[in-house]
């Protein structure tokens, strides 16, 4: 007899953070630790990216992870993935200059394959990802406009 086991739609993301000064946050998410800090520059000890930082790599993560289950899903062999993010980033909100709307105005991603991967597929794999990645939803239901480039390292 099969079980009919139905996975969760809906779980709880868990993280929590010890501040132990004005910039310095140790997060802890699971069984892993990791700093969330402003460069000595900005009166930070510089002991991990900056809160808009994380938020940037998060992206990158995210885009590399759903990229490679897409890839997997539509059949397409993507090898690894090199992936770059560049920011325009409005400051006049963390520095309470005023509220600011879209902080995070535009994001230019670039993901290459170490792979031969025809334009085509890649096309496809960029519209799926867009559609399944929790963060670059997030950034774009937000305003942030994300211009996509993936190329293959054989283009």
């Amino acid at each position: 007899m099969a079980l009919n086991i139905r996975p969760k739609t809906t779980v709880k993301l868990r993280a929590q953070a010890e501040c132990p000064s004005h910039s310095l946050s140790q997060v802890a998410v699971r069984d892993l630790v990791f700093a969330i800090d402003e460069p000595t520059e900005r009166g930070g000890t510089n002991q991990g990216p900056t809160p808009t930082d994380t938020a940037l790599a998060a992206l990158i993560g995210c885009t590399n992870v759903i990229g490679n289950k897409c890839a997997k899903s539509l059949g397409i062999e993507i090898g690894h993935l090199n992936i770059s993010a560049t920011c325009e980033f409005d400051r006049r909100g963390v520095t309470l200059q005023e509220e600011i709307n879209v902080p995070f105005t535009r994001i230019d991603l670039r993901i290459e394959t170490d792979r031969a991967v025809a334009a085509e597929d890649l096309a496809r794999l960029q519209v799926e990802v867009a559609k399944f990645c929790p963060l670059s939803k997030l950034f774009r239901q937000a305003g942030t406009v994300i211009e996509e480039t993936w190329t293959s390292t054989h283009d």
